[in-house]
């Protein structure tokens, strides 16, 4: 069932990528909170994948998981997320502030 879900959710991430435009040459998100909005926060605030702000997750944990992906999160090419992007996003997530 996992698997499958996994799947779902790839199909449907490059499904939703194929109708979305893609940002051209000279593109630039304003900051990490908009990447994850944008990017991020269509799996991660809807319960599809595990919260990660609030939870002070180191920046160089967050690049490794985009780029390499973790169980169901599927790995992100740099043609997807830009490193300065991922930079941005990493800062943000990681300057949450932690839940008392």
């Amino acid at each position: 069932m996992l698997a499958m879900t996994a799947i779902g959710g790839i199909a449907t991430r490059n499904a939703g990528a194929a109708g979305e435009q893609i940002p051209g040459p000279g593109f630039a998100w304003k900051d990490g909170a908009q990447v994850y909005g944008s990017v991020c926060g269509h799996c991660h605030e809807s319960g599809v994948g595990p919260p990660i702000r609030n939870r002070a997750l180191p920046r160089e944990y967050i690049h490794n998981v985009v780029r390499n992906g973790n169980r169901a999160m599927p790995p992100f090419r740099i043609s997807e997320i830009d490193d300065e992007s991922l930079a941005k996003v990493a800062d943000f997530i990681s300057k949450s502030k932690v839940k008392p």
